[in-house]
């Protein structure tokens, strides 16, 4: 199919979304109209299995179940024979890496894409299966002690037994000294990960108040675990100057700059199939890894409905509840900062949480999505477990603490999200009395302007005669 008279600008393939509003919420009264069964149903496709809209390569679209069956088969079976059994633990690893295998077929073959189709719904489809087996281990190990999770860690990596989490890098310490070699010294490569990862969370969520709540909020849930977390034991600078005003600070600003380019850009694409240069077909090519569109994002409206309201303090609460799984496993299960796990985890959960955050944002906005993505349940899911996970097995670690101080921490964290998401609102509101009173004062502007432009060009009499008589002569 020819794409080079498609203009996208904003989710091409969505139906237009009327957002959660108190004047949507009472949908059965006045002019609302409650939304169709087939519009619901249409609603949920696009944010769960989005079809992909114009496709130029038929080949990488059609099926191929029969084929890829015939491949995995005779992969298997080459593989099962051909190799050496002498070994338990290759042979062990070959049967896991065999189960994941078939099972990431499998995801292709009948799991959902979600919101994104960009570069192909199959690696979308790829990483909902890796969240869906992920799932199923955190279940498995909720069942085990943590003797034996560490026993299954030193087998995937003997290095383990020779780290202790003591060994890990003091940053809270000689605070008095605030030379440049020091701060120096703290911009190391997990000062770089911290900007890298407000930028990506800043592309996620689209909302400056959202993400300051979130940075400040995490501030305070360094404060409060830092007798529990070593690595949350800063210096003031540290907290302040380095971490909120440089790596966040710039981190939201990057963010949010490179959304607002991605929001002015137009999107029109052009079939691979209909440039006939080689260098524009790589261009092309390399621009299947980029948004097929991109959709101005409102979390808050001025007539927000109360569950609106609660739904976004809550995406800032489980914010925080992910970040300390983070920590709170690296802990309590003793790994390096830089150790594969760790960062393969970050990795993992940074691309599954973009389509979740999507569908849960739809789930929150839209009046005609009546349940949540399915990405976006696997996600929830999983940051309940690995929360449990870390409260079974820290229970050593938890005792330290008093169960005051906690709810200290949940009520800090509730008040300060609502005063920042209501301050939102607040701001909201005044932009947009600001923008009614600048379209009213136009057309009166236009009108003065045209006036005067009219007043000037007039012409007296006497000197409109002596013009003609000029003229005559």
């Amino acid at each position: 199919m020819n794409q080079s008279s498609t203009v996208k600008s904003g989710a091409s393939s969505a139906p237009t979304t009327p957002t959660k509003t108190r004047a949507a919420a009472s949908t059965t009264t006045g002019n609302n109209v409650k939304p169709k069964p087939e519009e619901i149903a249409e609603t949920f496709l696009v944010v769960n299995e989005r079809p992909v809209d114009d496709i130029s390569l038929d080949f990488f679209y059609k099926p191929h179940t029969i084929t890829l069956l015939a491949v995995s088969v005779l992969a298997v079976m080459y593989f099962a024979f051909v190799r050496d059994e002498g070994n338990f633990e290759e042979n062990i690893w070959s049967g896991i890496l065999c189960v994941v295998f078939f099972f990431l077929i499998i995801s292709v073959l009948a799991f959902p894409n979600g919101p994104f189709t960009r570069p192909h719904p199959a690696v979308w489809r790829i990483l909902f299966g890796c969240s869906v087996l992920y799932l199923m281990a955190l279940q498995f190990l909720m069942f085990q002690n943590h003797k034996t999770i560490m026993n299954i860690f030193y087998w995937l990596d003997p290095k383990l037994k020779d780290f202790h989490i003591n060994m890990d890098k003091e940053y809270g310490v000689n605070c008095s000294d605030v030379s440049f070699e020091r701060v120096k010294g703290h911009l190391d490569v997990f000062a770089w990960g911290h900007f890298l990862g407000w930028a990506f969370k800043a592309v996620l969520i689209r909302h400056m108040g959202i993400l300051w709540a979130i940075s400040i909020m995490w501030e305070i849930t360094e404060i409060t675990f830092a007798h529990l977390l070593p690595n949350f034991v800063e210096c003031w600078w540290d907290a302040l100057i380095l971490d909120v005003l440089i790596c966040n600070g710039l981190g939201i600003w990057v963010g949010l700059k490179i959304c607002k380019m991605l929001e002015m850009r137009e999107y029109k694409w052009a079939s691979i199939k209909d440039i006939s240069s080689t260098s524009g077909k790589i261009k092309r090519a390399v621009l299947q890894f980029t948004p097929e569109s991109w959709t101005a994002i409102r979390w808050l409206d001025p007539k927000s409905t109360a569950m609106r309201f609660a739904a976004v303090i809550q995406l800032v609460i489980f914010w925080q509840v992910t970040e300390l799984n983070t920590f709170f496993l690296k802990h309590i299960f003793e790994m390096p900062p830089d150790h594969y796990i760790v960062i393969g985890r970050l990795v993992f959960v940074g691309l599954f949480v973009a389509p979740s955050v999507r569908q849960y944002y739809t789930y929150v906005t839209d009046t005609r999505c009546k349940r949540v993505g399915t990405q976006c349940w696997v996600y929830g899911a999983i940051m309940v477990s690995e929360a449990i996970l870390c409260i079974k097995n820290g229970k050593e670690l938890f005792e330290r603490t008093q169960a005051i101080n906690i709810v200290i921490w949940l009520t800090v964290q509730v008040l300060i999200s609502v005063a920042f998401v209501y301050g939102c609102i607040l701001w909201q509101r005044m932009m947009d009395k600001r923008k009614t009173s600048k379209n009213q004062q136009s057309p009166v502007k236009k009108l003065k302007s045209q006036e005067s432009k009219e007043s000037k060009g007039k012409v007296s009499p006497k000197k409109s005669q002596k013009r003609n008589d000029k003229k005559i002569e």
